[in-house]
């Protein structure tokens, strides 16, 4: 006698949603939207680390403007004193030892016009031959190029102080204005800017036409390289403004100064037998030293952002 099997039940599935059993309930992925980026909880504190620590020296430098030199030692570093004395350190700034701090200011700008603009200038012109030109040697001059980009300027101060001391130019403002010129990083920039911006059939068209080489640039290309132009002026003028070991090796006659040595020299008098202690001074300084370059970036970040973003993304 055969004993009958007997099949287990199948166990109870799940019911879906629209009435019909036995379709499993499956999990539904989170979408994301391409355009809402994810939130990142580490980066955001890291983002605020990096904002703070931009933050805080630019608020103890407006905060400390304020203040007398007494009132430096007797306050907190990061909140006002009982007098404001912003405008009197202002005003004194600009008196103090027969109104030298104008001098220097008008010494950077004259570095940062010639050597900037300069600068400036040689960058667009090569970086645009290098981009829309094929000569030979090109990748030499590339590999050149990428080379002095790696190389820090201070490496170079000596030879170049030893070069200029053997043409007698030191201690004059060509001695900073000439090293100046030089911006390897301007350079590579706008080669890639002017690679990507400027279509190869625009100025074929151009020279169909019977624009010359001259007309081409100035009509067709320099308006599209704007942004890369306002992006290599902005390096270049940072970089010429901020400038402090190539004038320190080269000028001796502190009516050459630029802003940065002149504000170095008044902060070691308090270093000096019979030295004057003026660190309000310095700080009102400094504060007025960086108002330039804050308002020229406001001004042109529009083209700043978009000259580094340029051949970013490829069609």
């Amino acid at each position: 006698m055969t004993t009958p099997v007997t099949t287990p039940a199948p166990a109870a599935t799940a019911t879906a949603p629209g009435g019909a059993k036995g379709a499993p309930r499956l999990r539904r992925a989170k979408e994301h939207r391409p355009g809402r980026p994810r939130r990142s909880k580490l980066l955001t504190v890291l983002t605020s680390l990096v904002v703070l620590y931009t933050v805080v020296p630019l608020v103890w430098l407006v905060v400390n403007a304020t203040k007398t030199q007494s009132g430096l030692a007797s306050s907190n570093g990061l909140w006002f004193a009982d007098d404001f004395a912003l405008w009197d350190n202002i005003r004194d700034t600009f008196t103090y030892g027969d109104g030298i701090f104008t001098r220097w200011l008008l010494n950077t700008l004259l570095y940062v016009v010639l050597g900037a603009g300069g600068a400036t200038l040689l960058a667009v012109l090569g970086g645009y031959a290098l981009a829309k030109f094929d000569f030979p040697g090109k990748r030499g001059v590339f590999a050149t190029v990428i080379g002095a980009v790696a190389v820090p300027g201070t490496a170079l101060a000596v030879p170049t102080f030893l070069m200029f001391s053997k043409m007698g130019l030191t201690d004059t403002p060509w001695a900073v204005v000439l090293p100046s010129l030089v911006s390897p990083f301007g350079l590579y920039l706008m080669w890639v800017f002017a690679s990507e911006a400027i279509p190869t059939e625009l100025l074929e068209a151009a020279r169909m036409d019977g624009a010359g080489e001259a007309r081409t640039f100035f009509t067709v290309a320099l308006p599209l390289l704007a942004p890369g132009i306002v992006t290599v002026l902005l390096f270049t003028t940072v970089a010429t403004w901020n400038n402090y070991f190539l004038p320190l090796i080269m000028l001796k006659d502190p009516d050459w100064y630029p802003l940065t040595l002149g504000l170095s020299a008044w902060n070691s008098q308090a270093e000096t037998v019979g030295g004057e202690v003026i660190f309000n001074l310095v700080i009102t300084g400094s504060l007025l030293t960086i108002l330039p370059l804050v308002v020229a970036f406001l001004l042109l970040q529009k083209y700043w952002q978009s000259g580094l973003a340029a051949g970013s993304v490829k069609e």
